[in-house]
């Protein structure tokens, strides 16, 4: 520092060595995080994920908007990030795992767009090691949620679990996507076009409810669920039914993975499962093998039958060889 304490010499040079310190606003992580969210890769995503995306930026504003770019080629750097990801897995290690994979995703993108050197956040593991392979609606569940729950959560239990399709789908679905016999819908997240042939319990519950709106979910006035209010009404509703709620319990996407098993508990191929629910045959898999059917007593019953049966059948063929063979 040049000058005496407190001379317009000092004050001058003071406020240029901080500006230095500082930088722009236009070489910080603050920019990146803002450009992000104007990009296509921002904007093609679903609509929920977006606002998902959106929330978890406004946190990593919060705490890292000043960074300065050059920073992310600091080694340092990443530990400071870990040590913040750790402090938000006390309330929730499943939502401190979003909050990073947004950060690096944000910030692949940026390397990819030529704004930034480094990723801090590339990899970095995982903090929750939870598996929702028993998360499965048992009837039981099903019994019990229905006998409290409200004309419009009932439709949409019904509907969820025997489609198979995503919430955030199933709030937009239109009467017009009903003919009666099908249901024909594009999901959001991932562009996959299903027709869904209706079941007898799901038909007979869409054509006694009555058309209120355009969209087929409506809460008791009549108005098209808001997802926050959707949310609250089935904890609530789950909560009165005694029925554990949430990342420890059940939730309403468990009804996705609970239909896959339920299918396969019923004999269906990965295939015919996969053409109805519209994830990939990769993922289908990974259900059954991995996260719901835990593997589930009643498969193993459903292919001793199917392995009864094919006995049966050569046992039938050959008696009737031997018949045939024995002369009149």
């Amino acid at each position: 520092m040049h000058g005496e304490f407190g001379s317009p010499e000092f004050i001058a040079n003071f406020f240029a060595a901080t500006k230095a310190g500082r930088g722009s606003a236009s070489d910080t992580l603050l920019r990146i995080l803002r450009s992000y969210q104007q990009s296509e890769a921002f904007l093609d995503l679903s609509e929920n994920t977006q606002r998902g995306y959106a929330y978890n930026i406004r946190k990593i504003e919060k705490e890292f908007g000043d960074l300065p770019l050059a920073a992310l080629k600091d080694k340092r750097t990443r530990g400071e990030f870990k040590r913040w990801r750790t402090q938000l897995a006390r309330s929730s290690r499943r939502q401190a795992d979003y909050v990073w994979s947004v950060f690096g995703r944000i910030l692949s993108w940026a390397m990819d767009m030529g704004e930034v050197d480094a990723n801090p956040c590339s990899k970095g593991g995982r903090l929750y090691k939870g598996s929702r392979k028993d998360k499965v609606w048992t009837l039981d569940h099903e019994k019990a949620f229905l006998d409290v729950a409200s004309a419009p959560l009932r439709l949409a239990f019904v509907l969820a679990l025997w489609t198979g399709q995503r919430q955030g789908d199933l709030l937009k679905l239109p009467w017009s996507a009903y003919n009666g016999t099908h249901i024909r819908l594009k999901q959001s997240k991932t562009g996959a076009k299903v027709v869904i042939p209706v079941g007898l319990p799901l038909k007979r519950i869409l054509d006694s409810t009555p058309r209120r709106s355009e969209r087929i979910l409506v809460n008791l006035d009549g108005v098209p669920w808001t997802p926050n209010g959707f949310r609250s009404s089935w904890r609530k509703a789950c909560i009165k039914a005694g029925i554990k709620f949430g990342e420890n319990g059940l939730t309403f996407n468990d009804l996705r993975g609970t239909a896959v098993t339920r299918l396969a508990v019923a004999g269906c191929t990965e295939a015919e499962i996969a053409t109805i629910t519209g994830h990939s045959l990769r993922d289908v898999r990974s259900i059954l093998d991995e996260h719901y059917l835990s593997r589930d007593p009643e498969l193993a019953e459903t292919a001793i039958r199917k392995l009864e049966d094919s006995h049966n059948v050569r046992e039938t063929k050959r008696a009737t060889k031997k018949k045939r063979k024995i002369p009149d």
